[in-house]
C-alpha cells in the first residue's frame, strides 16, 4: 500500500493505492499519526485506487477511526469500488464509519 495526502476544501484527502493487508500495519500506523497531526478536522480516506483489502486491513481502518475520534476529527471513507466495496459492505462498516461514493 502507498498513499498520498492532499488538502482540499478544509479536508485532508488521503488516497490509498494498491493492497491493504496485514503487512501494511506499520505504514498505516504512520499514516494515522500524520492524520492526527494535521490541523484539518475532516480526514477522508479515498479508497478509489485501493485494489484489495483483507480482514486485517478492515481492522486497521477501524483503528484509524478510533484514533481520529480521540483527536476530535471526522473520519470518512470515500470511493470504494470492486472487492474493497464488497468487503466493506459485508463487514457492515457503514454502520461505524461514514462512507461516501
Amino acid at each position: 500500500m502507498d498513499y498520498g495526502i492532499e488538502v482540499r476544501d478544509q479536508e485532508a484527502v488521503i488516497r490509498l493505492r494498491g493492497r491493504l493487508t496485514f503487512n501494511d500495519h506499520a505504514k498505516l500506523r504512520a499514516l494515522i499519526g500524520e492524520m492526527g497531526q494535521n490541523k484539518l478536522r475532516r480526514q477522508v480516506l479515498d479508497l478509489s485506487s485501493l485494489e484489495f483489502v483483507d480482514s486485517a486491513g478492515i481492522g486497521m481502518l477501524l483503528i484509524a477511526r478510533e484514533e481520529m475520534e480521540r483527536a476530535s476529527k471526522q473520519f470518512v471513507l470515500r470511493g470504494a469500488a470492486g472487492q474493497v466495496k464488497r468487503v466493506l459492505t459485508v463487514a457492515q462498516i457503514a454502520k461505524i464509519v461514514p462512507i461516501e461514493d
